[in-house]
């Protein structure tokens, strides 16, 4: 069985990496979840692995979720504290480019329903039709369909997004 552990780390762990940090948009954090997952997936010694670990690793990244929302009403506090500094700004436009580019994925990310976010990351991890079918309770048939939706919601939120702040700079 440690074998059957050590194989589902060595060809899932790079994907379950990817689709935690699509979730929690912190890569430190989804490599932290990730290990996670693989501690309780050598506990529990799940009968289908592959399924089981994304499924741990969804429930993990919307705990992560929660916990960061209570966290930012934290902060949101804090930013009227006269001790907090503000954070320095990045030097290379390149960074910053760069981040502007993952906020926007980010935002239309945001702007699509749980499911096709899910069914849209689950499939980036590498996972199967049926395996997706499974995590998300979709039909087998079903999967494709909503993947294909999604995608396009994903473009169109995205250059919808793109377009207002192309219209927002130009009004500036």
């Amino acid at each position: 069985m440690a074998d059957d552990l050590e194989q589902l780390y060595q060809s899932t762990y790079t994907s379950v990496v990817r689709f935690l940090y699509r979730r929690v948009w912190d890569l430190d954090r989804a490599h932290d979840l990730a290990q996670e997952v693989f501690v309780r997936a050598m506990n529990h010694r799940p009968e289908k692995p592959r399924a089981w670990v994304f499924a741990v690793a969804a429930n993990l990244a919307r705990d992560e979720a929660r916990a960061a929302m209570r966290r930012k009403k934290h902060l949101t506090l804090l930013t009227n504290d006269p001790i907090v500094m503000p954070a320095a700004e990045p030097d290379a436009q390149e960074l910053v480019e760069q981040d502007e580019r993952m906020a926007s994925v980010h935002r239309a990310l945001d702007e699509l329903t749980p499911r096709d976010k899910e069914v849209l990351l689950l499939w980036d991890a590498g996972l199967t039709y049926p395996e997706i079918a499974a995590q998300t309770d979709l039909a087998v048939g079903a999967v494709g369909t909503t993947l294909a939706r999604a995608r396009k919601r994903l473009v169109a939120a995205h250059e919808r997004l793109t377009a207002g702040k192309m219209d927002d700079a130009a009004h500036s």
